[in-house]
């Protein structure tokens, strides 16, 4: 029997690769405007954008357990071999959440096999992981093969982004309004990067140009045999800026496949529009 991938909503993958690549797919919530949405499912990122543009305030929860439950019971039932990448457990309680679901479910099914994996990755990060599962999936692997390929390519993974809007950032908690203040008036953009699954500040530059080159520089220094890689680049609301990043990309470092998708409303919630972010291996991996 083939092995089922699982995923949730903060790899941001387009749900018409999802359905093409038959994962099973677990939505973060989003509330805004009084309601409880699912991210990717019954909410479009363009709409937390501009709903934050007007200073609308949007927050995030992680999948119910419940939720988690009706996903996994079906394959524990026809005792279908699962693989669920998940969001990192330093941005969020799904990973922990999943661990007591898949507990609560081998008392009940004691053969089912089901690894949850801490990608330790948000956005394509997770996302590119979720993609090189569902590609080694179709070819039928050994079970343990599959798990422990995807969990070295979520630690090679590398993540550098940068946001627009310090506020954004503030309203987080994960800077001072002080400081996203002084930051806006000097046209400071920071970059970022992720540390064993939690966000980390990086550097501060003084405007786009310079924090897109120096995403460009830093690519060149971690990465490694960037050539054979599928580069991802993900962005909120800003596929002019993700464009032009791929374009000197593809100058500097002559990488040829890129995947491009939107920040989904959950991540998005958080980094605000005009985030970038981009993503690739600092250790290739052959497979």
């Amino acid at each position: 029997m083939s092995i089922q991938i699982i995923t949730d909503s903060g790899a941001d993958l387009p749900q018409s690769y999802i359905r093409e690549h038959h994962i099973a797919f677990l939505p973060l919530v989003v509330h805004w405007n009084g309601q409880d949405y699912e991210d990717g499912v019954t909410i479009e990122p363009k709409q937390v954008y501009d709903a934050m543009r007007q200073g609308q305030a949007v927050k995030t929860a992680q999948p119910s357990p419940l939720a988690m439950k009706e996903l996994f019971l079906p394959y524990a039932k026809e005792n279908r071999p699962c693989v669920y990448i998940a969001f990192s457990s330093k941005l969020s309680g799904t990973y922990q959440t999943a661990m007591a679901v898949r507990s609560e479910l081998l008392d009940e099914y004691p053969e089912f096999r089901l690894t949850i994996i801490d990608s330790k990755c948000a956005s394509l990060g997770q996302g590119l992981a979720v993609m090189k599962a569902a590609e080694l999936a179709e070819h039928n692997p050994p079970y343990n093969l599959l798990c422990e390929t995807i969990e070295a390519y979520c630690r090679h993974m590398e993540h550098i982004f940068t946001v627009d809007n310090l506020d954004y950032l503030a309203r987080g908690g994960r800077i001072s309004k002080t400081a996203a203040a002084f930051g806006g008036l000097l046209n400071i953009k920071p970059l970022l990067h992720v540390e064993d699954g939690a966000l980390v500040p990086l550097e501060k530059l003084r405007g786009r140009k310079k924090v897109l080159k120096r995403m460009v520089e830093l690519m060149g220094e971690r990465g490694n045999d960037l050539q054979k890689q599928t580069i991802g680049i993900s962005h909120a609301d800003d596929e002019e800026t993700a464009l032009e990043l791929k374009r000197m990309i593809e100058e500097t470092h002559g990488c040829k496949r890129f995947f491009l998708s939107d920040i989904g409303s959950a991540i998005g919630a958080h980094a605000g529009p005009g985030t970038i972010a981009l993503f690739f291996l600092n250790r290739y991996i052959e497979i």
